[in-house]
């Protein structure tokens, strides 16, 4: 896989909020009652997180994530996020793709995802419904690179909650992290429902253009499952209320991703 393409990848999961996504119901341990009274959420609409991208020494794109409250009545959050390549990674593999989640806040319940993917000749206009009275998740996928191609249209069932790879991220930001506990995330991105092993690890101190805080890192199981190639993912949550996700590290066949938190504008709560 093209390391531009796997940059595109990790744009939803810099949302933590890998929210991210990199899925579908945060479990602790087995099992997770979400009927329990929910503790303040450390994300608020307005929040918008900005990082930077490299491929080992090389600047490889920005990713901008930005939260906002949704006006149908419902209540729920909408996460925009923006993957953009840039300098000598976009020569070899353009990427220009937009992510929109929508969730319920109380419960991080996905309601859908809707994704407009280019990456090289690559064009794709994704949406995903979440129906969680059906147990459904409904498919619509057109492909705009090639004219007059047949829609794609899925139906598959799903758990009664289930998280998208972005919501994914904001869910683990609201736990509450301890180095050696691990958590089971069910996520669900258009085809079958992934259970990806959210492993705390360490506790470490990271070094952004933000400053230096302490941070847990934290380690999702999606390659080998959510994502078919080999590799690893780590994930540092700052260990403050607020539990930023400063930084993102893919370990592939083609060398490391990195995602570092350059920006952070904090949501006001309502």
């Amino acid at each position: 896989m093209r390391p531009a393409k796997i940059a595109a990848y990790l744009a939803p999961f810099l949302l933590i909020g890998l929210y991210p996504g990199l899925y579908r119901g945060l479990y602790r341990g087995l099992d997770r009652d979400r009927a329990q009274e929910p503790a303040p959420l450390p994300f608020a609409p307005g929040e918008t997180l900005t990082y930077d991208m490299s491929w080992g020494v090389f600047p490889a794109g920005e990713i901008v994530a930005a939260l906002s409250s949704v006006a149908n009545g419902q209540d729920d959050y909408q996460v925009k996020a923006t993957a953009t390549s840039r300098g000598f990674v976009s020569l070899l593999y353009p990427v220009n793709d937009e992510f929109r989640s929508t969730f319920d806040p109380r419960t991080l319940c996905s309601q859908r995802i809707d994704k407009r993917v280019s990456e090289g000749r690559r064009r794709l206009e994704t949406h995903i419904v979440f129906d969680s009275e059906r147990k459904l998740a409904v498919l619509d996928e057109h492909d705009l690179a090639r004219l007059g191609a047949p829609a794609k249209h899925a139906e598959l069932e799903i758990p009664a909650c289930v998280e998208d790879v972005v919501a994914a991220f904001y869910d683990v930001r609201r736990l509450p992290l301890r180095v050696g506990e691990k958590f089971n995330l069910s996520i669900n991105d258009g085809s079958k429902t992934s259970q990806v092993l959210v492993d705390v690890q360490a506790r470490e101190l990271v070094r952004t253009p933000l400053g230096a805080r302490q941070a847990f890192r934290v380690e999702p199981t999606v390659f080998g499952g959510l994502f078919k190639r080999k590799g690893r993912m780590l994930i540092w949550f700052s260990d403050d209320a607020q539990r930023l996700p400063l930084r993102i590290k893919a370990m592939i066949t083609v060398g490391t991703l990195t995602a570092t938190l350059r920006a952070a504008t904090q949501g006001t709560r309502q």
